[in-house]
């Protein structure tokens, strides 16, 4: 196991060495884990990178972006692009235009959250939205740029793709409701999401050999998540019990940039080979430890997800 420092060494390292100017891509990027790998990211390459920031918060964007550092190279850009990642069409058009724009990309991160109270909450193209943004939003992402991914994989330079939820908390899964129509509660979607992104990244590295796709758990990340939940209640609730919770925490909790930094090692220096990963809070590797889900479900699972993209 490798020090906190250990590991921001080995990230700066990693980037400052690189010959290009890489395009990294954080969907999820304007709070919490994927705000401190941005950050991280900008940080290491001395700002010397294609940046972009993807979600729905451009005043909290801007203001993330103005912190990078000053980059030197006149191919290094940092921008914004707005998407409200609960509908797929917004993600089709979000895709098309970045395939448009980009001859390639080096690494997509996909962090992208969603607290509520309610019960199933679906959106105008049926399906939940808690479930579109920790999978199908995810799945769509990373299946639409993989053109991009597979140029900069053809051209010798890194390719990685990178899904921050929970692994190692995932739980078994219903084939005959996959969409979560018929069985749907909170505690089953939370192991549900889990166990998907786990059979996704499986799925996705069986069929585009030689690039990691990665799943991470982030570990307890004091990101404000619950304050600025769409939830009144959760806001509300989050008040009385995060400054409680961070005093009983503080052992185990890392800040979102200490998070963002670990979830950044993962990403740079664990996921080496192109193959399937599970990645722990520092950013090590998790082998199978409490994994769920078969070769069969997985197929299944990819069946059901294409199917369901294609209907909405």
């Amino acid at each position: 196991m490798s020090s906190f420092a250990a590991r921001v060494a080995s990230n700066s390292s990693f980037l400052r060495s690189l010959a290009i100017v890489p395009v990294g891509i954080f969907v999820g990027g304007t709070a919490g884990i994927g705000q401190g790998m941005a950050e991280a990211f900008a940080t290491h390459t001395q700002g010397n990178a294609h940046i972009i920031i993807i979600g729905r918060n451009k005043t909290a964007a801007e203001a993330i972006i103005a912190k990078f550092p000053q980059p030197s190279s006149p191919e290094a850009k940092h921008e914004f692009v707005q998407c409200d990642v609960t509908l797929m069409e917004n993600v089709q058009k979000t895709t098309s235009e970045l395939l448009s724009q980009l001859p390639k990309i080096n690494f997509l991160v996909l962090s992208p959250g969603y607290s509520t109270m309610k019960n199933r909450d679906e959106t105008p193209e049926g399906i939940d939205r808690k479930m579109a943004v920790h999978y199908y939003a995810r799945w769509k992402f990373i299946n639409n740029l993989l053109p991009a991914l597979k140029k900069a994989q053809s051209e010798g330079e890194e390719a990685k793709v990178y899904s921050v939820l929970a692994a190692g908390y995932g739980g078994n899964i219903r084939v005959d409701d996959l969409g979560l129509k018929k069985s749907f509660s909170k505690a089953h979607l939370a192991v549900a999401a889990v166990t998907y992104n786990d059979l996704m990244m499986e799925e996705f590295s069986e069929r585009n050999p030689g690039i990691p796709f990665v799943h991470a758990y982030p570990g307890f990340v004091d990101t404000g998540y619950a304050t600025n939940s769409e939830s009144s209640f959760i806001r509300c609730i989050s008040k009385v019990t995060f400054p409680v919770l961070r005093i009983l925490l503080h052992p185990l909790l890392w800040t979102y940039q200490q998070a963002g930094e670990n979830m950044l090692h993962g990403l740079l220096t664990t996921a080496k080979q192109g193959r399937a990963w599970r990645l722990n809070e520092r950013g090590e590797d998790l082998g199978k430890k409490n994994y769920y889900g078969t070769a069969e479900e997985r197929k299944v699972l990819w069946d059901h997800t294409v199917e369901e993209l294609n209907r909405v």
